[in-house]
């Protein structure tokens, strides 16, 4: 595949990152929480391709996995969380430690591992391929809670409940 192909495809990957950066852009995080999950997120995007492309295969022969259904429900769980945060008096935080940043890097980067056993069967490289995903995904991971921040300045509380409503379609568009 082209370098275009793989920019493409880094482009596609980072899309769920930036809709859910977005969404956690609305709870109004520190800087550093933002540039954590951006780092956090591009890490995941550079691993993920790299553990498919190496062990993808064998794993699905053990264990028929399928991404879509996990990615729906950790999304479900995040979108029931972050309403539940609405209703609290103070405003509870998603992400607020390093495993739950993790968590959240690893569920927008599951599609990347998939990603990594394709590129496996048509031979490229998958370490330039990796890099470039990595960059794009962090990229738009800070965009993303950036603009999220500008959002609730401008409509508060409404912007997480509609984030939280986006998030619940997501994860039931997963399922189905």
């Amino acid at each position: 595949m082209s370098l275009l192909i793989t920019f493409i495809t880094a482009v596609c990957l980072s899309m769920d990152a930036f809709s859910l950066s977005l969404i956690y852009g609305t709870l109004n995080m520190s800087k550093k929480m933002n540039r954590s999950m951006s780092i956090m997120v591009g890490i995941f995007h550079f691993f993920m391709p790299l553990l498919g492309y190496f062990l993808g295969t064998i794993i699905l022969k053990f264990i028929p996995i399928n991404p879509d259904t996990l990615v729906g429900i950790i999304f479900i769980i995040l979108s029931i969380e972050m309403i539940i945060s609405l209703t609290k008096d103070e405003q509870v935080k998603v992400l607020t430690s390093f495993l739950s940043v993790c968590f959240f890097a690893f569920t927008v980067s599951i599609d990347s591992f998939s990603v990594g056993i394709a590129y496996g069967t048509f031979g490229n490289n998958i370490y330039i391929a990796s890099i470039i995903f990595s960059l794009i995904s962090a990229g738009f991971t800070y965009i993303g809670v950036t603009l999220g921040k500008k959002l609730v300045k401008s409509f508060g509380s409404i912007a997480t409940l509609i984030g939280s409503v986006i998030l619940l379609f997501l994860g039931i568009s997963y399922l189905t």
